[in-house]
């Protein structure tokens, strides 16, 4: 008998903090979310921190899992979950980001087809650097994990999705300065073109653009903060659920 699919909803957010985000109403948040599943990007904690800085969310039944950037004060990725973890992994697979707090996998099953869910935060990169190298180290890890995510969904019937700050924008559509952007990271060709890979042999699905492909301003994610651009609305679209079709 095939198991009976569940829907999940998953949230992702980049919380710039922690800390901070508990202290902007972030527990507030989550409580009215209706996620089953959020991913939290940037969490610049350490374990004990961040159980801190949710404890009012575990105490409510929430089962967190978190990688631990080395470098106090960067990065950080966490899930939360409503239904219990069968596995969780950090790190996508490469010895140089294993403890950089960038990726982090759960498997979740609540009796039916299962879900994996990874939380993940691209680094920003900066053209003609070694951040940029840096960055594209990571994409090429992540791709040949997704690639095995992929496969395995399709072995076992279960779904993957990928969720966070991947510090990309893909097409025209996605930001609102396109034309200045061309030679900045997160808009450089290769970088669009390894996005470009991820939805087309890879076999992943850009959800959001799957639900509203003609979108544009109310899709940015991100806004610098100079020159008034949350005010103009001259955004990014960087954040992503990335998801087996």
């Amino acid at each position: 008998m095939a198991a009976v699919r569940k829907t999940w909803t998953v949230v992702t957010a980049n919380v710039n903090g922690i800390r901070a985000a508990e202290r902007r109403g972030g527990l507030t948040w989550l409580a009215e979310s209706g996620a089953d599943v959020v991913c939290l990007q940037e969490t610049r904690a350490d374990d004990a921190q961040l159980a801190v800085a949710l404890a009012p969310a575990l105490d409510d039944g929430w089962h967190l899992a978190h990688a631990v950037p080395a470098q106090k004060g960067r990065n950080g990725v966490a899930v939360l979950s409503r239904a219990p973890f069968t596995d969780v992994r950090a790190g996508c697979g490469h010895d140089e980001f294993a403890d950089h707090g960038r990726y982090l996998e759960v498997d979740n099953d609540d009796g039916g087809a299962p879900l994996t869910v990874a939380s993940i935060y691209v680094p920003t990169g900066e053209a003609q650097t070694e951040k940029q190298a840096e960055k594209e180290r990571f994409l090429d890890a992540t791709g040949a994990r997704m690639a095995e995510l992929a496969a395995r969904a399709a072995a076992n019937g279960g779904d993957t999705v990928i969720c966070g700050d991947w510090n990309i924008a893909h097409t025209e559509s996605d930001l609102k300065n396109w034309k200045g952007n061309l030679k900045n990271s997160g808009f450089l060709p290769e970088e669009r073109a390894w996005m470009s890979e991820v939805f087309g042999p890879a076999g992943f699905v850009d959800v959001y653009r799957r639900l509203h492909p003609q979108a544009e301003g109310e899709a940015y994610t991100w806004w610098s903060n100079r020159g008034q651009a949350w005010a103009k609305n001259v955004g990014w679209r960087i954040d992503y659920q990335i998801a087996t079709p």
